[in-house]
């Protein structure tokens, strides 16, 4: 593989907004930093808290829904307790039903990301779980973040 065609971190500027999440001593590995699954964890929580917080979901009323269907992750160096973790969140794609996020996390005030990665999510109709067009509030919202 040629050296200029490897992923390289991305900086601050190019995320829109950014959610603290602390690290916990349990999210670290026999390794001393923070375990891979945990990351994806923090995807989910940066994603639906933004969601919440804008008052666009009700995680347990909204009849339409996000579900997760595509993750990934590159990682570019490490994160370990006691770090406190700025992801900062983007919209990639935004279509009819489903839109792709990217989300740099960043440790402390860290200027590239320790690690990038994508999270997908469908809308569905929560009763049917059928796709269903992403609603007017939470496109605007997520209109945003492009």
């Amino acid at each position: 593989m040629n050296p200029s065609s490897r992923p390289q971190p991305t900086d601050r500027a190019r995320y829109r907004h950014f959610i603290a999440i602390p690290t916990r001593w349990g999210d670290n590995d026999a390794y001393g930093h923070v375990n891979n699954v945990v990351y994806y964890a923090w995807f989910d929580t940066a994603v639906n808290r933004h969601l919440i917080e804008a008052g666009v979901l009700d995680i347990a009323r909204s009849p339409v829904i996000g579900l997760v269907v595509e993750t990934r992750c590159q990682y570019f160096s490490s994160i370990a307790f006691p770090d406190t973790v700025q992801a900062g969140l983007r919209v990639l794609h935004l279509g009819r039903s489903s839109v792709r996020y990217e989300i740099g996390l960043f440790r402390e005030a860290d200027p590239l990301a320790s690690a990038v990665g994508e999270f997908v999510h469908v809308y569905v109709e929560r009763a049917t779980q059928r796709p269903h067009q992403i609603p007017d509030l939470v496109r605007n919202l997520l209109t945003s973040l492009g």
